[in-house]
């Protein structure tokens, strides 16, 4: 080995014993490596940085904005509204929520895919009366495989993308990696939903894991019935079933500021009349979003939930409060601070009047819509202690399909070609902004820093490593470990090797190290190099065996109460899975 070569794979050694030990955050760590690499003259200066560049780390920045006004926009409320059903059986409810996660992880982030439907998952779990850990780990391997479906889906298939790009003039498009990805991730689903769940331990299913989200408060709030809604003439009874469906409560109904006499359920809907009801701020929104209710200040005046700069904060009152004694109304909050009370949270009262009218209370939550720019002012002026952010936002209903189109535009134009593909998603962010489906001051605030870190220090690490022959000497080893067996065998002992590094460092990094291996390995066998990189791509995204492998695994591990060593249980036969299905499917449609 050269020098270059011996300093690379222990700069590349090192990094991976220093992530596993879990002392040291992923990006440090190969930000760490990357500065290493420059000093020791290994990787040239003037390459240092050419990583935050790539448009591998473009894409990945862009994918989590866009997810993120896809989600801001309502257009995922289309989907996951009618996705809580407590009575299914499990294998039927494990069906849907993957088949949806998986679908949904093919256009977005499936990161933020499984952010988005956990909840959802927990709370059917709660209402059937079962632990989340039954449900959440094959909802976490389904938004792993519906990644594998396009070339956005999941970081890796970006960056093959890339390199096959590199190396033969031409990236991979959208929807290349559909064939092999989307049988492979069918494959997958089907196991996960009516096989792999029944492998969980049994302690992480029934034996009362604590649910480790942070439980929601709820809050007692109003919502009101605007001019030409679809609801007016319905009995108030007709809306219980969406009432169920996003875990609100209908406490009761004003008209004129006057309270009517019980819950009202007979009494039919009018223009103006406000919905009293008892919800967390995600459940309230979500039925506002779905009724198409309005949210109104103390004088009547409708509120533009969809303009710029709005979001929706949790306070809690202490003794010394401006606002304790006092209500919203006569402290003038809505007038002196362009704030609204969307909700009170009092722990064993339900408050039935008005809620603006209510008197806050010492130990109240408070729920409130303000102005971006002044949140913090806000807080202070009122007396109030913050709590931690939950990430809650404005949905903006009116827009869903405004922004599903502009995204479905994009996509279909960077699938034909048309538009490069870090040009189109730009172009979709842009066009948030623009339309205020995004607020500006938020779009730093959805990209997901650390691995912005990782891929920019780490691209640059893999293309030294490449041109310093290192990728050439392992391939040349797997070569003659694999000597003499067919082309399927090859592929199957890259694909395990793949795999096995994917499940104890990040899928990302473990792609930069695979793929120059993969074309360097179909060079010596004289073989296209797809169905290699096309291997690569399946098996550096299922990392089933661990929880550090991929991050969506990571997220459940809490909530779903697993240890370290639950995965394996069901991800090893899923990879056993994966490794038979794709390599035929592979063969077929990438013929070597």
């Amino acid at each position: 080995m050269t020098t270059d070569q011996i300093i690379l794979f222990t700069i590349f050694a090192g990094f991976f014993v220093v992530l596993l030990t879990g002392r040291w955050r992923y990006d440090m760590v190969a930000f760490v490596a990357l500065l290493a690499g420059v000093l020791s003259g290994a990787v040239k200066s003037k390459d240092a940085f050419s990583g935050f560049g790539h448009p591998a780390t473009i894409v990945v920045a862009l994918v989590l904005v866009v997810s993120a006004g896809l989600v801001r926009s309502g257009a995922v409320f289309l989907i996951t509204r009618s996705l809580i059903d407590a009575t299914r059986k499990m294998g039927t409810h494990i069906a849907i929520m993957g088949g949806v996660g998986a679908v949904l992880s093919a256009f977005m982030n499936n990161v933020a895919a499984l952010a988005l439907l956990m909840p959802v998952d927990v709370q059917t779990a709660r209402k059937a009366g079962r632990n989340p850990g039954a449900t959440l780990m094959p909802l976490s391997f389904a938004t792993i495989l519906g990644g594998m479906v396009t070339l956005i889906g999941t970081p890796p298939n970006i960056i093959i993308a890339t390199i096959r790009g590199k190396a033969t003039g031409v990236p991979f498009k959208m929807f290349d990696f559909a064939p092999v990805g989307g049988i492979t991730a069918l494959a997958g689903l089907v196991f996960v939903a009516f096989v792999g769940w029944r492998l969980i331990p049994v302690q992480a299913t029934k034996q009362g894991a604590a649910d480790q989200l942070s439980e929601l408060s709820d809050y007692v709030a109003e919502l009101i019935v605007p001019e030409k809604s679809t609801l007016i003439g319905k009995k108030l009874h007709m809306l219980y079933d969406e009432a169920e469906q996003a875990d609100v409560a209908i406490l009761g109904l004003t008209r004129g500021g006057k309270r009517f006499a019980g819950t009202a359920r007979n009494t039919a809907l009018k223009a103006g009349d406000a919905l009293v009801m008892e919800a967390a701020p995600d459940n309230l929104d979500e039925f506002r979003t779905t009724l198409k209710l309005e949210i109104t200040d103390a004088a009547g005046k409708k509120l533009g939930v969809a303009s710029d700069g709005l979001d929706i904060i949790e306070v809690v009152v202490p003794d010394s409060a401006r606002i304790e004694g006092r209500s919203a109304i006569a402290i003038g909050l809505r007038w002196r601070k362009r704030t609204v009370l969307l909700g009170i949270s009092r722990k064993g009262t339900r408050i039935l009047q008005k809620v603006r009218n209510t008197q806050i209370q010492a130990g109240d939550i408070l729920l409130l819509l303000v102005p971006h720019d002044a949140k913090d002012d806000i807080i202070n002026w009122l007396g109030c202690l913050p709590l931690e952010d939950r990430g809650l936002a404005v949905t903006q209903d009116s827009k869903t399909w405004l922004a599903i189109s502009v995204f479905a535009a994009a996509v279909l134009a960077a699938s034909f070609g048309w538009v490069y593909l870090p040009v189109a998603l730009g172009v979709v962010v842009v066009v948030y902004v623009l339309l205020k489906i995004l607020p500006l001051a938020e779009i730093y605030d959805h990209i997901e820093w650390p691995v912005v870190v990782l891929l920019g220090s780490m691209i640059p690490l893999g293309a030294a490593l490449d041109d310093a022959g290192g990728t050439q000497l392992i391939a040349n080893s797997l070569l003659g470990l694999t000597e003499g067996l067919p082309a399927w065998a090859v592929l199957t002992v890259l694909m395990v090797v793949t795999m096995t590094l994917s499940d104890v460092l990040n899928n990302t990094a473990t792609t930069i190290v695979a793929a120059p291996v993969a074309i360097a390995m179909a060079d010596s066998l004289n073989a296209s190099p797809d169905p290699f990189l096309m291997a690569v791509a399946v098996a550096a995204s299922c990392a089933f065996l661990t929880p550090i492998g991929h991050k969506n695994n990571t997220l459940v591990l809490g909530p779903g109460g697993y240890s370290f060593w639950d995965y394996w249980r069901m991800g090893l036969p899923l990879e056993i899975l994966v490794i038979i299905v794709s390599i035929p499917s592979i063969l077929v449609f990438w013929p070597l």
